[in-house]
């Protein structure tokens, strides 16, 4: 078996001399497992807190400014077209839904290879209802933050002194910088550039070398997203027009009860996160996921003997598939990581809650670009396990290795995609229901 991938952290693509120069924390370490001479460690998150929130030094003028006012709450619309291109509407249908699946033909290749078609998916898919950020332990201490990326969205969360959660556009107001990196634990946000501070709650607190000048801080301060934590995971939307409703309904419909009956154990720990960079369209990776196991004796072949495939089960309920098998009676080395019958839950457009045995993992896929996404594993454990290394180090290295096997896969899906010899496929009925699934919601959407 192939070793296992190693594990890093999410970190925005910004010069590494711009970040540790800024007074921000970029804590590669943070809360993820470390691998020293097979010997397993949990670092601590770097705690140092040097820098205080200094008062806004402002001059200020007669009705000219309101010093520490608090940032004021705007949810801007994304720069986008008014209308949806022509073409770009003839490439979504191209694709029927309404043609059976055993007829059916597959989207085609230019839903995977087209500049404008991706561009549109951002609009309608990514910017709108609720998205994965990330998982609520980043931010579980007052001053804590974490950044990441939601297709050219750049965004920071934080919980404030007060204990607030907020987030927010990774984005200077004075002139544009990605203002914080990485995660850890701050006071304030300084940026990079010129230096300019922003509280934990999103106000502009300094503006450097600007004494002489009448700002108002209520324009200047960090731009607001809408957040929100739902258990163990994190959400933020960039739609201002998002309803305010029960986000687990909101985000997974009828299915919130059985995904929360799954991800909400209070006896599961986060222990580590594993990342998987593709040269490949995000949907690819979707597609691959989603073909209940159909590849899976061909491609994995240690994770085939762990699966029972006549107890395969596949459900499709609004915009989510779950997907549940049986384990092997025959425990390949004796090894039992799956418990009794796994649980997959795919929820659309790019998130999966996994759980068998005593762990839980998510995938969430982050598409980067119309031909590069990154797959974030993030791992669970019950505490019953968390002091046995061997059993820890050899599951995370038995599935990296199945996220190392589907990063091949998936990346020799894209180039034949972008190939003069393909178009469009067929289904395989009934065990690719859950792709075709997937491409009808996507049809809906982008119509």
């Amino acid at each position: 078996m192939a070793g296992a991938a190693s594990a890093t952290t999410m970190l925005l693509k910004y010069p590494a001399t711009l970040c540790s120069n800024s007074g921000v924390s970029n804590n590669n370490n943070e809360s993820s497992l470390s691998r020293d001479n097979n010997n397993l460690s949990i670092p601590q998150t770097n705690n140092n807190n040097n820098n205080k929130n200094p008062m806004l030094k402002f001059r200020a003028q007669p009705n000219k400014i309101v010093t520490n006012a608090v940032a004021s709450p705007v949810f801007p619309t994304i720069k986008t077209t008014t209308t949806t291109p022509s073409s770009v509407q003839e490439l979504v249908y191209k694709f029927d839904p309404t043609i059976p699946a055993e007829d059916a033909l597959t989207p085609p290749s230019t839903w995977y290879t087209e500049p404008a078609f991706y561009s549109h998916e951002l609009e309608r898919i990514f910017y709108k209802g609720w998205q994965i950020a990330g998982y609520s332990d980043q931010i579980k201490e007052k001053n804590q933050y974490f950044t990441g990326r939601l297709g050219n969205v750049e965004f920071l969360v934080c919980r404030d002194g007060e204990g607030q959660v907020h987030a927010f556009h990774n984005v200077c107001t004075h002139r544009a910088s990605i203002l914080a990196c990485g995660s850890g634990k701050k006071s304030c946000f300084v940026c990079p550039y010129h230096g300019w501070v922003f509280g934990m709650n999103g106000d502009l607190t300094k503006a450097t070398q600007a004494e002489t000048q009448t700002f108002d801080p209520k324009e200047l301060g960090l731009v607001a997203l809408k957040v929100a934590v739902w258990g163990p995971f994190v959400l933020i939307s960039v739609d201002k027009d998002l309803p305010e409703t029960d986000v687990g309904t909101e985000w997974l419909g009828k299915t919130a009860e059985d995904v929360k009956a799954h991800a909400f154990d209070p006896a599961l720990q986060f222990i580590h996160r594993s990342e998987f960079p593709m040269e490949c369209n995000w949907k690819v990776f979707c597609d691959n996921y989603l073909d209940s196991s159909y590849h899976v004796p061909y491609a994995h072949k240690y994770y085939a003997t762990e699966l029972d495939f006549d107890t395969y089960d596949t459900q499709m309920i609004e915009k989510v598939v779950i997907q549940r098998v049986g384990s092997s009676s025959n425990k390949p080395d004796g090894f039992d990581r799956l418990g009794s019958q796994a649980f997959y839950a795919f929820a659309y457009p790019n998130f999966a809650v996994e759980r068998y045995g005593p762990w839980m993992t998510t995938m969430h896929v982050q598409p980067l670009g119309l031909r590069k996404c990154k797959l974030v594993v993030d791992y669970y454990l019950e505490e019953s396990k968390l002091g046995d290394k061997e059993y820890i180090e050899k599951g995370i290295a038995i599935n990296d290795n199945v996220q190392a096997e589907d990063k091949v896969l998936c990346e020799s899906v894209q180039r034949g995609l972008e190939t003069p010899a393909y178009s469009s496929g067929r289904y395989v009925m009934p065990i690719e229901k859950g792709i075709h699934h997937f491409h009808c919601w996507l049809h809906q959407i982008l119509k």
